[in-house]
C-alpha cells in the first residue's frame, strides 16, 4: 500500500484506537448477555458507532455489510485498528450530482472519471464499495481484506474498497484510476477500455479527494 505508507501515524489516530478498544473492552459483558455468541462483534460495534456516530452502513448488500463488519471486528480486536466507513451506499441522483460537479470542475467527463463515476458504473451505487478511514485502517485493510472478500481496487485511492467474492480471495490488479474501467461493472457489463487523460496539475494522490 503506498500512500498511507508515506503518511505518518497520527497519535490522535493511535489515541482514537485504544480508547476505542477500552470501550470494546468495557461493553463486553454487557455484549455477552444480549448474544453471546456474537459478543465481540457486537461490543466491537458499539464502540465504534461511538467512535464513528455519523457513519451509515443502510443500503450495502447483504453480502458487504457483513464483510466489513467482520473485518473490522478482527482488525480492532486482534491489532487494536479501528476502520470507519466515510462513504459507502449513495442513490444514483446523489451520485449524478456528484458526477456532474466534477466535470464543472475538471471541465471533462473524462477528467472527472479519474475521480468520479456517473451512476450506472459506479459500485457505490451497486451497495459494495465502502470508502474507509483512518489511513491504518485502510493498511490493515489491504493486508487482510482478502480473506473478508475486500480488495482495494484503484492506485489514487488508497480509502476505495470493494466486495468482490468472485475474485475467490485474490487481490485484483488494481487500477490506476477508475477512468481505467477495464474491470467488470457493477452490473455484470463490461466497459469499454479507456485510459484516463493526463494533467498535471490533477494530484491524483491527494487523500482529500474522495474515490467513487
Amino acid at each position: 500500500m503506498d500512500e498511507p505508507r508515506t503518511i505518518p501515524p497520527r497519535l490522535r489516530d493511535r489515541l482514537y484506537a485504544a480508547v476505542t478498544l477500552a470501550l470494546a473492552v468495557l461493553l463486553l459483558p454487557a455484549a455477552l448477555v444480549r448474544h453471546p455468541s456474537r459478543a465481540r462483534e457486537l461490543a466491537c460495534s458499539w464502540a465504534l458507532g461511538m467512535r464513528f456516530p455519523a457513519e451509515d452502513l443502510t443500503g450495502l448488500t447483504d453480502g458487504a455489510k457483513q464483510a466489513f463488519t467482520a473485518a473490522r471486528t478482527a482488525a480492532l480486536w486482534r491489532h487494536g485498528q479501528l476502520i470507519g466507513l466515510t462513504s459507502g451506499y449513495r442513490d444514483p441522483l446523489i451520485q449524478q450530482q456528484m458526477f456532474d460537479a466534477e466535470v464543472r470542475r475538471s471541465g471533462s467527463p473524462a477528467l472527472a472519471r479519474m475521480l468520479v463515476l456517473p451512476p450506472s458504473e459506479s459500485c457505490h451505487v451497486k451497495g459494495i464499495a465502502l470508502d474507509v478511514r483512518p489511513h491504518e485502517g485502510a493498511r490493515w485493510l489491504e493486508e487482510h481484506g482478502a480473506r473478508y472478500d475486500l480488495f482495494r481496487i484503484y492506485d489514487n485511492e488508497w480509502w476505495h474498497f470493494e466486495y468482490r467474492p468472485e475474485y475467490g480471495g485474490r487481490p485484483p490488479r488494481r487500477r490506476p484510476t477508475p477512468a481505467w474501467a477495464t474491470q467488470p461493472r457493477c452490473d455484470g457489463g463490461r466497459h469499454e477500455p479507456q485510459r484516463a487523460c493526463t494533467n498535471n496539475s490533477l494530484d491524483l494522490r491527494d487523500p482529500c479527494r474522495r474515490p467513487r
